[in-house]
């Protein structure tokens, strides 16, 4: 199987940089979404180290903007895990304390699981809060998501071998065998991810290099999750520092000092 096609990879000096220009990114975005026809600007965001990468860099990028720009932001997340909000493994949990105390997006435009339902109820209840907020569409188009890719190749809950990614009609599902725990998710399916007008893959640090190489150079016969992403008319952008993308052998475009 040859390998995808692999989008615009960019390379910054460390994470900092890298930062900084995604911060930027997600404002611009923003701001031409906001200006167009539909009046309104929708990004997925995903956890781990890109929760303290956006509250970051992410509010004094957006400020220009004001709170009534913000008010026309709709954010959902990638992935979820099966935990309270106030539990140090929830994402919303994590960016609502370090990320929404400075950019103050309304908690109605928040689209948050419930995690006090069965992981396979709260799945359904966030499909139908995101149908909601993207008025009915069958697959909802995010103007941009953001995510991150594990050193097995996973991306959001979405595992290697794991019966998930064959899944075509949901647009949200549950997960209860995650090999990392939690193992009770609720995640993105692939036909949302494929669906996004624009996807930025976020990697850092010399623990990603092996699988960067895997994902962007290699013939696999069974590609990895994170190279099953590959959007239908969107585009696909990789956001890596030096240290992620020291195995790259093809071309990238590399970003010096701000």
């Amino acid at each position: 199987m040859a390998a995808p096609a692999p989008g615009l990879i960019s390379v910054f000096s460390n994470p900092q940089e890298l930062g900084a220009s995604l911060a930027q990114l997600v404002a611009q975005r923003a701001a031409c979404c906001l200006e167009g026809a539909r009046g309104r600007f929708s990004i997925g965001l995903s956890g781990g180290s890109l929760v303290s990468m956006l509250a970051r860099d992410l509010p004094p990028a957006a400020a220009a903007a004001g709170p009534a720009s913000l008010a026309r932001w709709t954010v959902g997340f990638c992935d979820e895990r099966l935990v309270p909000f106030e539990h140090a493994e929830s994402t919303y949990g994590l960016y609502r304390t370090h990320l929404f105390s400075k950019l103050p997006v309304p908690d109605s435009q928040v689209i948050t699981i419930n995690p006090t339902l069965p992981v396979s109820d709260a799945a359904e209840d966030y499909a139908k809060k995101l149908r909601q907020a993207f008025q009915g569409d069958a697959i909802p188009v995010f103007d941009l998501l953001i995510l991150g890719v594990g050193p097995d190749g996973h991306t959001c809950s979405l595992f290697p071998g794991h019966p998930l990614l064959q899944e075509r009609e949901k647009i949200v599902a549950p997960i209860s065998d995650s090999p990392k725990p939690p193992p009770e998710r609720v995640t993105l399916t692939l036909p949302v991810l494929n669906a996004a007008r624009t996807v930025i893959f976020v990697a850092t640090g010399e623990g990603k290099a092996a699988v960067l190489k895997r994902l962007l150079e290699d013939k696999e016969d069974s590609p990895l999750p994170a190279a099953l992403v590959q959007p239908h008319t969107g585009k696909l952008c990789w956001f890596l520092d030096e240290s992620a993308a020291r195995l790259l052998t093809l071309p990238f475009e590399k970003h010096s000092t701000l």
